[in-house]
């Protein structure tokens, strides 16, 4: 085997490792066993899937995604409704669904792998079932959230997320076939956004030179007017303030996205025009970005119905 392809494994696994540790981090509120778990079932499953499929860097991330999700909405959940559940339990229900589902993708490798191998157009048989198991998930998530299971004893919050996992679990293993085309649908999706993705990264790099060129000029603008002026043209909660660059650097971020933190706000007319000016030009080039993300798309089909006829 070629060094290429020894190290085939090695971008899927930084993939799926670096978002599984940055979840496992986000998660970790309450100290660093739940995390531990999370990252160590992350390598697990990556061993597995990836021995089982070996379909590179977009199937990792298909399912790194989709594990991402998963630990994420378990963290929510389980520390919603069943606050006061032992650790060690938290974490067994955590393994518990991820453990039946590559078990059952272990059971069944050699019918999976034609799956993978062939790939399978999503039809309405297919989609009625992932549907269905969507709507399992989210009665038992519902289930879990509505029921006063946090008035329980510690130990039986535990055990009843166990309970739940253990259903979970058994749904996981029952669909694994719906469940694995789901993630071979899932890397189709990755392996043609990162094919239109570089077709679009001249326009974005030229959007992004232009939102920056935008918000340092109006950043200077902002600061050169409050700095010359002899009463301070704008607020905050303590009331009014002298922006420094980096406060007028913020505030133009603030303004020209829109996003209107509340932090820096302008009292002066002239102060105001100049933001809403900002505005505008945030827009026009929101404007142009879309219209040359678009052209681009469009100049990419041409090209391949050309390469076609030819």
């Amino acid at each position: 085997m070629n060094l290429t392809g020894q190290r085939a494994w090695l971008r899927p696994f930084l993939a799926t490792m670096g978002l599984g540790g940055l979840v496992a981090l986000g998660v970790g509120d309450d100290g660093i066993w739940f995390p531990l778990v999370v990252l160590a079932t992350a390598g697990f499953g990556f061993a597995v899937l990836f021995r089982v499929f070996p379909k590179g860097l977009d199937f990792a991330l298909g399912a790194a995604i989709g594990f991402a999700t998963y630990a994420a909405l378990f963290a929510v959940i389980a520390r919603t409704a069943f606050p006061e559940a032992p650790d060690a339990l938290v974490g067994l229900a955590f393994l518990l669904p991820m453990a039946s589902f590559l078990l059952a993708v272990l059971a069944s490798e050699a019918s999976l792998r034609r799956i993978v191998e062939e790939g399978e157009t999503p039809d309405e048989r297919h989609l009625r079932r992932i549907g269905r198991i969507i709507l399992l998930l989210a009665i038992i998530a519902t289930a879990s959230l509505s029921f006063p299971f946090n008035r329980l004893a510690p130990l039986w919050q535990g055990i009843v997320m166990l309970g739940g996992a253990g259903l979970i679990g058994a749904l996981a293993a029952g669909t694994v076939r719906e469940l694995v085309r789901l993630m071979v649908d899932m890397a189709q999706l990755m392996d043609a956004i990162s094919g239109r993705v570089v077709a679009l990264v001249v326009p974005i790099a030229a959007y992004a030179a232009l939102f920056s060129l935008i918000t340092i000029v109006f950043a200077c603008l902002f600061r050169i007017a409050d700095g010359h002026s002899q009463i301070a043209l704008f607020s905050g909660p303590a009331g009014p303030i002298r922006l420094n660059f980096r406060d007028a650097l913020h505030f133009s971020i603030v303004t020209i996205s829109t996003v209107g933190y509340g932090d820096i706000w302008p009292t002066d007319d002239g102060a105001r025009l100049l933001a809403a000016v900002e505005v505008l030009a945030g827009q026009i080039l929101l404007l142009f970005g879309f219209f040359e993300i678009t052209r681009s798309r469009l100049s990419v089909g041409e090209g391949g119905k050309g390469e076609g006829g030819a």
